[in-house]
């Protein structure tokens, strides 16, 4: 819906994107094309907006839109960006500060999962993240990205859609798992792991050596991120209802990759049991 979107225009507020479309102003084309519901100076600015976000379109630039949208309202770069998302969990020691550092990253970007762990190559992440210009997240710009960024030293300064808070705007609370059950998503064998189990199998793996326990626990972070795309799809349905391109620009659910990682129900029962 990026392309029909107007609110992002300096002196544009909601209620004038709405007017705008029931005049037939459905595209920034079409406002370059034609005579606007408005007076001289805003009917320039609109003009110009929508020449400016033509370009940036273009160009494939969401930090451009990033900036100019209002965030109530960043989910509408989805999917117009959608081939530079990179969706993205850390998972961490849990032991506070100043000692807490991440164990395991998982970024899922539509078509491949990457894997980072401690010790072994976390440190290609500060690289490889550099590949996408959007990052899509649940909670992470309170604490994935500051996070990755006080370990990393790196500036992060991509694109950022966290769900947290579109999820929030259509009334769904709490974290990420309580969300994906009030709408309805299963996570079989994982339904009973949380971030702080996440925790526990991270210090089985380290000291006892347990195989099994880094698996779950890339088997765990791996959903988070897969997740996220079908959770994106479905409030970005859901925000579009209201408008005028409700049937017309719904999205079909992804179909979701395999996870690659081995889920060890021995570890997880003998954990549950501790």
């Amino acid at each position: 819906m990026l392309e029909q979107t107007f609110c992002h225009i300096k002196g544009v507020s909601e209620a004038g994107e709405q007017k705008l479309w029931a005049a037939g102003f459905d595209s920034w084309e079409k406002v370059l094309e034609g005579n606007l519901p408005f007076g001289g100076a805003l009917s320039d600015r609109v003009r110009q907006g929508a020449e400016v976000s033509l370009k940036h379109f273009e160009r494939q630039n969401p930090l451009y839109f990033y900036h100019a949208l209002p965030t109530n309202q960043l989910w509408r770069m989805f999917p117009a960006f959608r081939n530079k998302i990179a969706y993205l969990d850390i998972e961490t020691t849990g032991l506070g500060s100043p000692g807490d550092y991440i164990t395991t990253i998982v970024v899922y970007d539509g078509e491949s999962i990457y894997s980072y762990v401690q010790d072994q190559n976390l440190g290609a992440f500060r690289y490889d993240i550099q590949n996408y210009d959007l990052l899509v997240t649940y909670n992470g710009i309170t604490f994935d990205v500051p996070f990755i960024r006080n370990q990393f030293k790196i500036p992060m300064k991509q694109s950022h859609i966290d769900l947290r808070y579109v999820l929030g705007s259509l009334g769904y609370k709490g974290g990420l798992k309580s969300c994906e059950r009030q709408l309805g998503i299963d996570r079989k064998e994982l339904t009973d792991v949380d971030g702080f189990f996440a925790v526990k199998l991270w210090w089985d793996h380290l000291n006892n050596g347990n195989e099994g326990a880094l698996q779950t626990l890339l088997a765990y972070n791996t959903v988070d991120v897969i997740d996220l795309e079908l959770l994106m799809v479905i409030t970005y349905n859901m925000k579009l209802k209201g408008t005028p391109f409700e049937e017309l620009m719904q999205l079909q659910d992804p179909e979701l990759p395999r996870v690659p990682f081995e889920i060890d129900m021995n570890t997880v029962r003998r954990l549950k049991g501790m």
